[in-house]
């Protein structure tokens, strides 16, 4: 027992020096010590502080503009895109080496991911615009076909003797760890522009997004809107080469917004959660890079970013499983004792304990056990939890013997229920031409969530056929089923 809690104070109190101390050959994993963890967490490292906020700046910028494309149904878009800069990298390396120049330069090799990006959008446009095919046939095409190329250009550079592809493939992985300050100044500087951009064009991006058909038709540029957004897409893309790789630079765009999804119906509020998500998978992924260095940063802050996924998944309160979960109960339950207060109040019609429309001193009748038993296809299990779901809510009372009868808010509720049944029930054969033999089930259906505005239209049908009367007789004892 003291050998391993030893073995446990090891490991969380060795000091940095001790794990710079470390042979390069080790390629095994270990726990990071205090002192690390608080060099990490204060941001004490020069390089730490310049990979921590050009990946949480990237996460930001990704967000905000991947929100727009996944309301669009075009999340894939960037997949698309970030594979398509493969050729362009490569190509733009063939050529810097040709006329003389330093192949690595990484403006130009960014020109040309970004020549190579706008090529694969306008294949894709092409596609779309001019062939049969849909969209997701084109971004399959053109993510195949350029990644092929740029895979081919790179087995061109490997044989070329100014230079190979190993500085190339950290395109394609990515290079988080040595980043550099000018690397996240540029990603500063283009994560500015898309805040900016989409700040100044929300409410064009908002109606872009929603119902492109009526921009068009109310003048609005849709096209260029498009450009633009798309543009904006391209950007992040490449910037984010140098962080996260081509291949992962698509979970920042769509994981994101899809995850704010589950907090808000509200755009803008999307928007901001889905900044919030992007740039704390940043933070924390290379964070968590930092204190374990021999995990590759970019796929770490995908980790991260799945992760707050699955967290909104489950407990988001505007979508979440957990939340629809509970509602479906909550409504379950609603449901139930409607269904039941519904059956309480036609067997003391049967029994004549409560004159039509309702009437004092109806909520002392009391109803047997075997009589609501025989009303519904319940269970006695499920009666008697029904039953004392009722109590609990202050809608029926036991009257003693098996017996049970509505309390004064019960009475006022079933004849409500009763109300909003018979009436969507009169709608459906007047209107509807419905049997009245086969009209329950159909009422039963939609009775639960009938609208104020519905239920003053039904009203109005009342009032001519039933003036007197709160609730209307059933339409099953009447001759001919009506009306």
């Amino acid at each position: 027992m003291r050998l391993w809690f030893a073995v446990v104070v090891w490991l969380w109190v060795l000091p940095g020096s001790a794990w710079a101390a470390r042979s390069l050959t080790d390629s095994t994993v270990g726990w990071p010590g205090a002192d690390q963890l608080v060099r990490v967490l204060t941001l004490r490292d020069y390089n730490t502080r310049v990979v921590v906020i050009g990946t949480t700046l990237l996460g930001v910028a990704s967000g905000v503009i991947g929100t727009f494309m996944l309301l669009r149904k075009r999340a894939l878009v960037g997949d698309a895109l970030s594979h398509a800069t493969l050729p362009g990298i490569a190509g733009a390396f063939i050529v810097m080496v040709h006329w003389g120049g330093d192949g690595k330069f990484l403006p130009g090799l960014l020109a040309g991911a970004v020549v190579s990006s706008v090529l694969g959008i306008g294949c894709i446009l092409a596609i779309r615009n001019f062939t049969r095919l849909k969209e997701d046939v084109a971004l399959g095409v053109v993510l195949s076909v350029f990644f092929g190329c740029g895979v081919s250009l790179l087995g061109v550079i490997q044989s070329m003797r100014q230079g190979n592809a190993a500085g190339l493939e950290s395109f394609i992985y990515g290079k988080t760890a040595s980043m550099l300050a000018s690397d996240a100044w540029m990603i500063g500087g283009a994560a500015g522009v898309v805040a900016v951009t989409c700040a100044l064009l929300f409410k064009e991006f908002s109606l872009l997004c929603f119902d492109e058909g009526f921009a068009a038709s109310r003048g609005w540029p849709a096209i260029g809107l498009d450009v633009a957004m798309t543009g904006l897409v391209v950007a992040v893309t490449v910037i984010g080469l140098q962080a996260v790789g081509l291949i992962l630079i698509i979970a920042l765009l769509i994981i994101p917004p899809a995850a704010a999804r589950f907090w808000t119906d509200h755009l803008l509020s999307m928007v901001c959660v889905s900044a919030g998500i992007g740039g704390a998978s940043g933070l924390v992924g290379a964070g968590l890079s930092a204190l374990v260095p021999r995990l590759p940063a970019g796929a770490v802050i995908v980790m991260v970013a799945a992760v707050l996924f699955v967290l909104s998944l489950v407990l988001g309160p505007s979508r979440g499983v957990l939340v629809r979960v509970m509602g479906h109960r909550r409504l379950g339950r609603k449901i139930g004792r409607q269904h039941l207060m519904r059956a309480m109040y036609e067997r003391m019609e049967t029994l004549g304990s409560v004159p039509a429309g309702g009437g004092s001193g109806a909520e002392n009748r009391s109803v047997s056990w075997d009589g609501l038993l025989g009303a519904r296809s319940w269970s006695p299990q499920a009666l008697g939890r029904l039953l004392k779901s009722g109590g609990r809510a202050g809608l029926i009372r036991e009257a003693g013997g098996d017996r049970y009868c509505l309390t004064q808010a019960g009475l006022i509720e079933a004849t409500r229920v009763m109300r909003n049944h018979r009436l969507w029930e009169l709608f459906l054969i007047t209107r509807a031409d419905i049997a009245p033999s086969h009209v329950d089930r159909d009422a039963d259906q939609i009775e639960h969530v009938l609208g104020h505005s519905m239920v003053e239209e039904l009203e109005l049908l009342l009032r001519d056929r039933y003036p007197q009367l709160v609730v209307p007789p059933s339409p099953h004892t009447l001759n001919g089923g009506g009306a």
